[in-house]
């Protein structure tokens, strides 16, 4: 393909895995963030032209989350530059039942270039890669997330329905639900994860105010603060329950079952 892919995140969890992947196709690929060179900084407009130099496509994984107040805006302003550099097709990785990241992805659609929204729920790595690995590793996860099923999704699929909407056009203009296969209690996922790596770890329901205050006391930044009280209590209604066949439907096989991510991320050692 004539074209050049810039992949905004690319340090991240899927943003490395949608560079690896795009390389192993021979697409010219290149990776920007904080400390790349060219650097990008999403509280730096003005490293963004430089970044952009000679892409045509992107892909874009918003750091912290898209829900913060302020990502509309870099999205919007972001996309305008992207296409003032000659970017013609954005991929966007999205928040499922986010009000934050429907903001953005409004702003996205009236910028003067082809789109493609990935919509995921929660990342399943999220407990070998993430927030939750901690109390995976201690043997003791607490979370504010009581019996409200999520349909964890592999980031793997995420990045390989990301590359599939960057290499297709037949993927521009449409906005896909990236779920897993099944939706599972926190509590069941722990379960699984128990029983892939053959160790005891037990999860626990508590208040979202007991984990705010473990997070004030541990000094994190004001916008962890913030997302994590948008997740745990104004986001956990039972909202992303539903398992949506978009990922099926983009990747033309089923989406990685959350027990076989377990029984892998174990073997590994993840969690030893």
């Amino acid at each position: 393909m004539n074209r050049r892919v810039v992949v905004v995140g690319g340090r991240g969890k899927t943003g490395r895995r949608v560079l690896e992947r795009l390389l192993a196709r021979g697409v010219d690929t290149y990776a920007v963030s904080r400390s790349s060179e060219p650097g990008f900084d999403w509280l730096d407009r003005s490293t963004w032209p430089h970044a952009l130099h000679g892409a045509t496509a992107a892909y874009v994984a918003y750091q912290p989350d898209l829900a913060l107040p302020r990502a509309a805006d870099d999205i919007g302003a972001f996309a305008h530059v992207a296409a003032e550099m000659g970017v013609e097709h954005l991929v966007l990785l999205s928040g499922r039942g986010e009000e934050g990241a429907v903001r953005s992805e409004e702003r996205l659609r009236r910028a003067p270039l082809d789109h493609t929204i990935l919509r995921a729920s929660w990342f399943a790595q999220n407990f070998s890669e993430g927030a939750f690995l901690g109390g995976i590793i201690a043997g003791d996860l607490a979370l504010p997330a009581g019996d409200i099923r999520e349909p964890f999704v592999s980031v793997d699929d995420i990045a390989d329905a990301a590359v599939e909407a960057l290499c297709d056009p037949a993927h521009i203009g449409r906005t896909y639900e990236i779920t897993g296969p099944r939706s599972l209690r926190f509590a069941d996922a722990v379960a699984e994860i128990a029983a892939a790596s053959g160790r005891e770890i037990r999860y626990r329901a508590v208040p979202a105010a007991d984990l705010l205050s473990d997070l004030r006391r541990s000094d994190a930044p004001n916008d962890v603060l913030w997302l994590m009280e948008d997740l745990f209590s104004r986001g956990r209604n039972g909202r992303n329950e539903r398992v949506a066949g978009d990922a099926e439907r983009i990747l033309g096989r089923k989406p990685v079952d959350f027990a076989d991510y377990a029984r892998r991320a174990g073997q590994e050692g993840m969690w030893a």
